[in-house]
C-alpha cells in the first residue's frame, strides 16, 4: 500500500509538524502520521507563541529553516517584545495567536512542502530488526516501512484525563488516548516515568465585564518572528486583559482540593513546577493575597477565552463557583473546564545529542515524550530529530548545536546529560552564554550552519551575509564618525546625560546607558543620512554589538575555552568501570549517560573536576 519512507513521523503536533518540515526539505521522502488530520499543530493550551527564552527558540527555529516563526506570524493577533526594559540578552518577543488560524496556516504550509505524505491513524507499534527501526504498525494493522523512524508522541502515550473525581482516557479531551508504543518500549528494555500538565477553562468572552480588568496591549511599533520576507509585522492587534484572584476566590477552591486528583494521590506525575496550577499556587504561596490571571483571546473572530494562570483539574462546579468571584468574571459562562492530564514519557537520558535514541539505532524521540513542556521547546526538538533521521538515513555527518549556539544546544544538553524527573520549560537562567545567544542574532548564528547541510534555502543565506556586513559597516562609520559638542549636547541634556566640551567619537557617547544610536543619528547630519541605506534589524544588530562589545568579547573568549572540552571525544565503548581512579559515582553516571565529549561529561550531575582530570589523562591528554 506504501512505498519505504527515508522517515517516518507519528505524531503532528509542534514537534512533529518541524520534524517532518525539516526532513522534507532537506530531501528525505517524509510520511506524516496523526490521529486527526484536523488537530495539525494544534495550540493544545494557550494561544501564544514565545516568551521569555522561548522567543529566542522560535527565532532559531525560523534561523534553521523551520516553520514555527512563519506561522506565528501569519496567525498572531498580538506582539510583544518582554523584557525591554533590560538588556538585549533578555529580550524575548511573542504573540498571542489565532488558535483556528494556527493549525490551519501549519497544515497549509506542510501541504505546500514537496516529499511530505500524510496518513490518519494511530500508531500501536514499532517495525524493529536487529536493534533498528523499520518502520510502523497502525491501529487498522497497517505496516510502513521506513528507514527512520521520528516518535513525537505528545501528551497522548496511555494518557489519562482528569477533571475532580472524573478520569478518562485521552490525549486531549474528545481524542483518544495512544496505546501499544509504551509498551513494547519497556519490552525492548526502555526506562519510562509519568508526568502531568494541566490547562485552564475556556471561558465566554461575552460574559466577561472589561471595564473591571486592566487592558494589556501590544506593542505600538510591532516587531516579528521570521527574519524571512514571508511575514510582516501586525497593522492591528487584540488586547489582553488582566485580573486577580482573590482570598474569596482561594476558598471557594479549597473546598474542592479533597476531590482533587493531585491532592487525593490519583495522580502519580509531576507537574511543570514553573506552570504551577491554581491549586499549586494556593498551597506553595499560601502567604499570597492573590494571583494574576490573564484574559487572553483565542482568535480574530471567536469569543472564546483562554484565562491563563487558573490551570486546574478541581471538579467543575468548584472551577464556575471560584471564576463568578473573580472582578470581570461574575457573570461568566464556560465553555470547557480545565483538567490536568497524565501521560507516559521516556526519561532522555536514553538519547544521544542528535535524540537518536541509545537503543534502538534509527529511532528518534522528540517532544513531550522526552519530558519536557512547550510548544517551543517541543518544535526545536522535532526540527534538530528531522534534520538528523535525514542525516542519518544519508549517511552524513549530524548535526548538533553546542551551548554557546543555540538555546536550542542548551536544551538539548540539559536533556540527554541531565535528564529531568519534571516538565523540562527552557528559561534564560539555563543558558550560560545569553549574551551571545540573543533573539536579535540567531540568523547570523544559524543560517549559516543550517546553509551548509541544506536545510536554509540561498535567499535566506544571502540575507544573514547582507545583514553581517551591513553591521561591519554600520560599526566602522560609528567608531570613525566624530560628534560635534553644538549638535549632541542638546540631546544628551534632554536624556540626561552629561555633555561633552570636545570633539568626540560617536562610538563613546553610544557607549553610554540610555543611550541609542538613534539618539547619536540625531547629533549627526552625516550618521542619520547614511543609517538610511539599512533596515532596522541591521541597525539594532551593529547597534548591541557595539554596546555591549566588551561583554560579548568575554562571554566569547569564556565559552571558546569551554569548547576545547567538547573537541575531547569519549567513545562509546569507554569502559568507565575499568578506570579504578574514578569516583564510584562517576563511573555508574558516565557508564549510563555516555557522553561523547569531555564537555558533556563535565556537565552531569556528580562528576567532579578530578574525574574530568582521569578522563583527561586517560585519552592522551
Amino acid at each position: 500500500m506504501f512505498k519505504e519512507y527515508d522517515v517516518i513521523v507519528v505524531g503532528a503536533g509542534h514537534a512533529g509538524c518541524e520534524a517532518a518540515a525539516a526532513a522534507a526539505n532537506m530531501g528525505s521522502s517524509v510520511m506524516l502520521i496523526t490521529m486527526d488530520m484536523t488537530k495539525i499543530a494544534q495550540m493544545s493550551c494557550n494561544p501564544a507563541m514565545g516568551g521569555i527564552a522561548k522567543g529566542q527558540i522560535v527565532r532559531e527555529i525560523d534561523a534553521l529553516g523551520g516553520y514555527s516563526g512563519i506561522v506565528s506570524d501569519k496567525t498572531a493577533i498580538q506582539f510583544r517584545m518582554l523584557n525591554r526594559s533590560k538588556g538585549p540578552a533578555m529580550w524575548s518577543p511573542r504573540t498571542q495567536n489565532d488558535r483556528a488560524l494556527f493549525t490551519y496556516e501549519w497544515r497549509k504550509m506542510l501541504e505546500q512542502t514537496l516529499n511530505v505524505d500524510f496518513f490518519q491513524d494511530m500508531v500501536k507499534g514499532l517495525i524493529v530488526n536487529n536493534g533498528k527501526v523499520c518502520g510502523v504498525v497502525t491501529g487498522m494493522g497497517i505496516e510502513i516501512k521506513g528507514k527512520s523512524v521520528v516518535l513525537t508522541n505528545g501528551t497522548f502515550l496511555n494518557g489519562l484525563i482528569h477533571i475532580g473525581e472524573k478520569q478518562f482516557g485521552g490525549g486531549r479531551v474528545g481524542e483518544k488516548a495512544a496505546t501499544g508504543i509504551t509498551e513494547q518500549l519497556l519490552q525492548l528494555g526502555f526506562e519510562s516515568g509519568r508526568m502531568k500538565t494541566g490547562t485552564p477553562p475556556r471561558i465566554d468572552g461575552r460574559s466577561l465585564d472589561y471595564s473591571k480588568m486592566e487592558e494589556q496591549k501590544g506593542d505600538e511599533e510591532p516587531c516579528k518572528f521570521s527574519y524571512s520576507d514571508q511575514t510582516e509585522p501586525l497593522k492591528k492587534q487584540r488586547s489582553c486583559y488582566l485580573t486577580y484572584t482573590s482570598e474569596e476566590v482561594h476558598d471557594i477552591l479549597k473546598t474542592g482540593f479533597d476531590k482533587s486528583p493531585m491532592y487525593a494521590g490519583r495522580i502519580q506525575g509531576l507537574g511543570p513546577r514553573y506552570c504551577p496550577s491554581i491549586e499549586d499556587k494556593i498551597n506553595r504561596f499560601s502567604d499570597k493575597e492573590r494571583h494574576q490571571l490573564f484574559i487572553e483571546p483565542e482568535g480574530w473572530e471567536t469569543v472564546e477565552v483562554y484565562l491563563n494562570g487558573f490551570s486546574t483539574s478541581l471538579p467543575e462546579d468548584v472551577q464556575i463557583k471560584a471564576l463568578r468571584k473573580i472582578k470581570g468574571l461574575e457573570g461568566v459562562k464556560m465553555f470547557r473546564p480545565g483538567y490536568a492530564i497524565e501521560y507516559d514519557y521516556f526519561p532522555p537520558e536514553q538519547l544521544s545529542n542528535t535524540l537518536q535514541t541509545r537503543r534502538i539505532e534509527n529511532l528518534f524521540f522528540a517532544g513531550q515524550i522526552n519530558g519536557t513542556t512547550g510548544y517551543e521547546e517541543a518544535a526545536c526538538q522535532g526540527l534538530m530529530a528531522g534534520i538528523n533521521a535525514h542525516l542519518k538515513v544519508k549517511n552524513a555527518k549530524p548535526f548538533v548545536l553546542s551551548r554557546a549556539q543555540a538555546y536550542i544546544g542548551v536544551l538539548i544538553d540539559d536533556l540527554i546529560t541531565k535528564g529531568t524527573e519534571e516538565p523540562y520549560r527552557m528559561f534564560t537562567s539555563r543558558a550560560e552564554y545569553r549574551i551571545l545567544l540573543r533573539q536579535d542574532n540567531a540568523d547570523t548564528r544559524l543560517t549559516p550552519l543550517s546553509y551548509e547541510i541544506g536545510l536554509a534555502k540561498e535567499d535566506r543565506f544571502k540575507r544573514v551575509n547582507e545583514k553581517i556586513k551591513g553591521a561591519k559597516e554600520i560599526t566602522s562609520q560609528i567608531k570613525n564618525e566624530s560628534l560635534e559638542p553644538s549638535k549632541i549636547n542638546p540631546i544628551l541634556t534632554d536624556l540626561g546625560s552629561m555633555e561633552i566640551d570636545q570633539k568626540v567619537k560617536a562610538f563613546s557617547i553610544l557607549s553610554r546607558p540610555n543611550i541609542g544610536i538613534k539618539d547619536v543619528a540625531k547629533g549627526s547630519e552625516k550618521i542619520e543620512n547614511y543609517l538610511e541605506q539599512f533596515d532596522a534589524e541591521t541597525i539594532e544588530k551593529a547597534e548591541i554589538e557595539m554596546k555591549y562589545e566588551g561583554y560579548i568579547q568575554k562571554e566569547q573568549e569564556t565559552a571558546n575555552k569551554v569548547s576545547r572540552l567538547e573537541d575531547l571525544i569519549l567513545h562509546d565503548n569507554l569502559d568507565y568501570h575499568s578506570l579504578k581512579s574514578l569516583s564510584t559515582e562517576a563511573r555508574e553516571k558516565l557508564t549510563k549517560f555516555k557522553p561523547k565529549t569531555l564537555g558533556q561529561a563535565s556537565r552531569i550531575s556528580g562528576i567532579n573536576p578530578s574525574d574530568i582530570s582521569v578522563l583527561m589523562v586517560h585519552i592522551g591528554r
